[in-house]
């Protein structure tokens, strides 16, 4: 029986939130302290929640509210140079649910208000003491809170990961600036379907809204890496500008860019991807989420194995004796899967920007090879397969393994 009582809980975005869901429902106190001065402040953009992501929000009643909220994709095309192409999928296999990102704090955020979970707004963590029954979270205001861990669910830019590891890996930029917006559009787009599509200059994606608009992503490549603030003091009329420029030529991408107005436009800034971290924990502190695991968005997974994580440390602070047990058993039960799934997505993401006789050759190929020798991809299959058992005790064999 787990001697772990209470945590706090840095950061109330996607992982805060179901994390301390989590750990109540596992019988564990756990309060989230976030830097912000209140829920979904200065979030924007949107995101998709994989089928394995839905099933562990499931568990803590989270699921369906989530799906109130969101687009359902069951199927996906590729388009290059304005030819689409439908790619196979697995049969039978739950849509993809395609939400706003604000959208899903306020719901998650919503639920965890709802289970008991208490939110400290305006409350940036600087440090923390460790000490032999618990750890003591420093807060920039000078006020601190004591319990028996402390989970960084900070994100990227996490301050927990320099606590437990000054000398830890930062993320990575890809080289890709993000975009996005939900505009009017006339886009000739079948329902429930994703389309990604190669233009003559980047990469970018589009899909069919609840709402009869058409929902619009641009990853566009810049060498200058921006951070979300940087990108934002950027105009948007000059982002939509360059947007105009680089997909201007692409069916429908300029159509997407010239229909979209500033104020339409959310703007993310550099894109992500977290490298292997080499310490998720140490002592009483642990990481979760994109704090310790953020591959890029050409993933279709960071949401989704952020909740996973969350659920599956509290299923490990559930059943196991003390804090270094149950964070060693949560590494490995998480490590090899996240990391996998994140080196998948880099692969994935060096492909976004195909020169011309690339272009050519895939178009040449493509119906063809989604006649002939293009199958559901097994693997990512697999990943959106994955469920936790949330009944079933963690293994004791994972501590000593």
């Amino acid at each position: 029986m787990s001697a772990i009582r209470s945590a706090i809980v840095a950061g109330g975005g996607i992982a805060g939130p179901v994390v301390a869901t989590a750990l109540l429902k596992a019988g564990i106190d756990a309060r989230v302290y976030e830097a912000y001065p209140g829920p979904s402040y200065g979030i924007g953009s949107g995101l998709a929640l994989a089928p394995n992501g839905l099933a562990a929000l499931d568990l803590l009643g989270a699921g369906d509210p989530v799906r109130a909220i969101a687009v359902p994709v069951s199927a996906m095309m590729l388009a290059i140079g304005g030819r689409a192409h439908r790619l196979p999928v697995a049969e039978g296999e739950p849509p993809l649910q395609l939400v706003d990102r604000a959208a899903l704090h306020t719901v998650l955020h919503e639920h965890a208000l709802a289970a008991g979970v208490p939110f400290h707004y305006g409350n940036r963590l600087v440090g923390a003491d460790e000490h032999a029954d618990g750890v003591t979270a420093r807060f920039a205001d000078g006020s601190t809170a004591t319990a028996d861990i402390l989970i960084g669910a900070d994100g990227i830019r996490s301050t927990v990961r320099t606590l437990i590891d000054p000398d830890a890996p930062g993320p990575t930029y890809t080289g890709l600036l993000g975009f996005g917006a939900t505009v009017e559009c006339e886009v000739e787009t079948p329902p429930e379907t994703m389309v990604f599509a190669y233009g003559k200059r980047a990469y970018y994606l589009y899909w069919a809204d609840r709402d009869g608009r058409v929902g619009w992503g641009a990853n566009l490549p810049s060498k200058q890496y921006l951070t979300l603030a940087q990108a934002r003091d950027v105009p948007a009329a000059r982002w939509l500008e360059i947007l105009r420029e680089t997909y201007g030529a692409d069916t429908p991408g300029g159509e997407l860019a010239r229909r979209t107005r500033a104020d339409q436009l959310d703007v993310t800034g550099g894109l992500h991807i977290m490298p292997p971290v080499p310490h998720w924990f140490r002592d009483r502190m642990v990481l979760v989420g994109d704090a310790v695991h953020a591959p890029s968005n050409s993933s279709g997974q960071g949401a989704s194995l952020a909740v996973e994580s969350a659920v599956q440390l509290a299923r490990c602070l559930r059943d196991l004796p003390d804090p270094v047990a149950a964070f060693t058993a949560y590494e490995r039960l998480r490590r090899p899967r996240v990391e996998g799934i994140a080196a998948r997505a880099a692969r994935i993401n060096r492909s976004k920007t195909p020169g011309p006789v690339g272009r050519a050759v895939m178009n040449l190929l493509m119906p063809v090879m989604t006649r002939t020798v293009m199958k559901p991809d097994e693997r990512a299959a697999a990943e959106r397969g994955y469920r936790i058992d949330w009944a079933a005790p963690v293994p004791r064999e994972l501590v000593g393994a």
